[in-house]
């Protein structure tokens, strides 16, 4: 039987105004700020922790690591939190005494955490990629739509002013309409391990719960390898360059020509195996054109590992050199180059010289998602806009881990497969790939299941 969510809703005891509020509005009753547990305390989570903790209306109520060393900076910062391994041992005991969630975990626990969290109606902060596959996405997309939990994706750049500016730029028509964007970045998707198989096993420290670290994974023995950083370049783990950076890099190419699902994906990459993910990568996405675009497409066009696209595209002074990351908007007019976490350029440089930048204010993202949390409101970065981005970002994987790569043998450039897969975004499936469906979800270990949410 499909669960819709009116009877999601009725099931839950949720029909009537007070028990379909999100917790915050209890939370409100009791102190006026906003009481939040963290999953994942140390690292990128030290850092939301921080950002969000100076907000003058937060309290954070309970801290949650599967590694006991890892607290130290949290709790010299915020004494007297609460300590917790799992994080359903937290909810559970925090009940109504929490209002959100700060989700800082390796890509593969973000949806067994943040649906969970959901479904207890508490408000949601999950770290980028939104999730580790693309069923995952549209299913945190859908139970923040049912619950009607305020979300964010930790894509915190989003709210800076360089994209900020930039999102501007293209929607005033400052280059024309865009005719084509390359966006890249730098890392390759296994640099932090330099591996192609898995390392050997190693005793489990003491202080970690290696359990619950593995979580919705496969299992597997211990290893350095894994934790505490590495484990983004392994498949059962992370996402890769790709999965690392897309949602960073893409993020002003969605919000400024309102793109949302592409029609297609190809790819090509140096070598991969079904551990690891590749050193380099070029995905080719074809989405429909919106009002911001040139012609019935837009090609956007990915590379990592150190691949760059050609400076001539961008119309830039040859001694210019093309920043590390970034994207290069093609217009019909002029170009845009946008570095990562860099104020836009407009080129060619005479075109532009004269060219009165508009001013643009930087916002503090987490910030921005405590007070939709206090107000009762969406954020431009909630999981309606996160799930569409990560869910091509994770296109971008599935057509990566398909691609048989090869190389010219005069020039040893990287050779494009043979094949396009052409996505349906409403049935969640490719038209003419059956056999890639199967790379959209994975199995769960019981216990951190994903549980698919209500339909309309």
């Amino acid at each position: 039987m499909t669960t819709t969510r009116r009877s999601f809703l009725r099931s839950c005891g949720l029909a009537t105004a007070v028990a379909a509020a999100p917790a915050v509005v209890r939370g409100r009753d009791l102190n006026g700020r906003l009481q939040i547990a963290c999953v994942g305390v140390d690292g990128m989570g030290y850092a939301d922790i921080t950002a969000t903790g100076d907000h003058p209306k937060v309290a954070f109520v309970g801290f949650c690591d599967i590694d006991a060393n890892r607290f130290a900076k949290a709790d010299a910062k915020h004494p007297g939190v609460r300590h917790f391994a799992d994080y359903r041992d937290m909810f559970s005991t925090l009940g109504d005494g929490y209002d959100a969630v700060l989700i800082d975990t390796p890509d593969h626990m973000h949806a067994p955490v943040a649906v969970a969290a959901m479904q207890a109606r508490k408000h949601v902060y999950c770290q980028k990629p939104l999730s580790h596959t693309l069923w995952e996405s549209r299913q945190m997309q859908r139970w923040a739509e049912a619950t009607g939990v305020t979300t964010q994706m930790g894509n915190q750049i989003h709210s800076n002013a360089e994209y900020r500016l930039a999102t501007r730029l293209i929607r005033d028509g400052a280059i024309g309409r865009v005719r084509q964007v390359h966006s890249w970045v730098g890392v390759t998707g296994n640099e932090r391990t330099k591996l192609l198989a898995p390392p050997a096993a190693a005793p489990v420290p003491p202080n970690v719960d290696w359990n619950l670290w593995i979580g919705a994974a496969p299992m597997r023995d211990y290893a350095p390898a894994y934790h505490p950083f590495m484990w983004r370049d392994w498949q059962d783990f992370g996402c890769g360059g790709l999965g690392d950076f897309g949602c960073h890099i893409l993020d002003p190419v969605f919000t400024a020509l309102g793109i949302t699902a592409p029609q297609s994906v190809r790819a090509r990459n140096s070598g991969i195996n079904d551990q690891i993910w590749p050193t380099q990568e070029i995905v080719t996405y074809v989405f429909p054109g919106t009002e911001f675009t040139a012609g019935k497409d837009l090609e956007v066009i990915w590379m990592d590992g150190g691949l760059r696209p050609e400076h001539t595209l961008a119309r830039m002074p040859g001694d210019k050199p093309l920043p590390r990351a970034g994207s290069i908007f093609v217009g019909e007019e002029g170009c845009m180059v946008l570095p990562h976490v860099g104020m836009p350029q407009l080129y060619p440089v005479e075109k532009y010289a004269a060219y009165a930048m508009p001013k643009v204010e930087p916002l503090n993202h987490r910030h921005v998602w405590v007070d939709a949390c206090l107000a009762g409101t969406k954020t431009s970065d909630g999981f309606h806009y996160a799930g569409p981005l990560t869910e091509t970002v994770h296109l971008g994987n599935i057509a990566t881990r398909l691609a048989i790569p090869t190389r010219d043998a005069v020039t040893g450039r990287l050779v494009e497969p043979e094949g396009v897969l052409e996505w349906d975004a409403a049935t969640m499936s490719f038209r003419n790939a059956p056999a890639a469906d199967r790379l959209i979800t994975k199995p769960y270990r019981k216990g951190f299941e994903v549980p698919a949410a209500p339909t309309a």
